[in-house]
């Protein structure tokens, strides 16, 4: 028998995508950080799709608060939107959780959601609960639909090899709570669609050592790590920023000739965010083996 621990999350999302009907002219379908519907050539804008949901004693634990918890379930979303390039509107929450949980706690989660739908201008717009037996995980999964200008549009497929790599913020940190503390890059990729836009972009949500080759792969191109010049948030070391997962922070590829001015430009407007020159993409089959980062299936102690 085959298992989903012998296959891995990557393998199983391709296997599953090709056993069910696919639109045969999708603007971006499964792989990006959100699906991509085109309503036609008469609208300036293009729906952006997401789904995603948290479990508990995977992505918190017993005593996070559920405050916390509410906010990471939205916010996780809402960078998804960031890495297209686009806006979040409406969200769908459906909760699946044990009858003994205390309704205060689940109060606390909507307001945790309530806070980062009213700090990123998104609306609640229905959902689902459901019951799961009793000391079984809670689930939290969240759908959503938003926006993007179909010029400003930014796909992990369409950077080349010699465009420099770019991150946001700083790497590492999240397994000793940062996870819970994010700030979604909303703000810094509205700026930035509109006056350098990235070649691809991607959310590091799995760790640059999982989600670095993804944004290469998915643009046929292969990458050269500076290990050295990755920016580690306070106490992580190179391996935590390379694999603890859930940073939230950008990676980018921008053409060489534009990131001196990219740079400087960039520290004029957010002086308190740093942005990180880290390598380059280069050949396909050319970069180092990455270990460390997140794959749900994967054996852990």
């Amino acid at each position: 028998m085959t298992t989903l621990r012998d296959i891995g999350e990557d393998a199983l999302i391709a296997r599953l995508v090709a056993l069910v009907p696919r639109d045969p002219e999708p603007a971006a379908g499964p792989g990006d950080d959100c699906a991509v519907i085109d309503p036609g050539p008469i609208h300036d804008t293009l729906h952006l799709l997401k789904t995603d949901a948290l479990v508990g004693g995977i992505h918190f634990l017993p005593d996070t608060p559920a405050r916390a918890v509410g906010w990471k379930a939205a916010a996780r979303v809402v960078s998804d939107f960031a890495a297209m390039g686009g806006r979040p509107e409406r969200f769908l929450v459906t909760i699946a959780l044990p009858p003994d949980t205390d309704v205060t706690w689940v109060e606390d989660l909507y307001r945790g959601i309530g806070d980062c739908l009213k700090t990123y201008g998104a609306v609640l717009a229905g959902g689902e609960t459901s019951s799961v037996p009793l000391k079984s995980a809670p689930v939290i999964s969240i759908a959503a639909i938003g926006s993007v200008r179909r010029g400003q549009l930014v796909l992990r497929s369409t950077a080349q090899p010699g465009h420099t790599l770019l991150v946001t913020g700083t790497l590492g940190g999240s397994r000793h709570g940062k996870h819970l503390q994010f700030t979604p890059r909303i703000n810094e990729t509205n700026w930035l669609v509109s006056n350098f836009k990235p070649s691809a972009m991607m959310d590091v949500s799995d760790g640059l050592a999982k989600d670095l080759p993804r944004l290469a792969g998915a643009s046929g191109c292969g990458y050269v790590l500076e290990r050295t010049a990755l920016p580690l948030s306070p106490g992580s070391s190179v391996e935590d920023a390379l694999g603890d997962g859930e940073d939230f922070e950008l990676l980018m590829a921008m053409p060489p000739e534009q990131v001196d001015a990219l740079l400087a430009a960039w520290a004029g407007v957010f002086a308190e965010l740093r942005l990180t020159v880290i390598g380059h993409l280069a050949e396909l089959g050319i970069g180092e083996a990455l270990g460390g980062g997140w794959d749900h299936f994967a054996a852990r102690d």
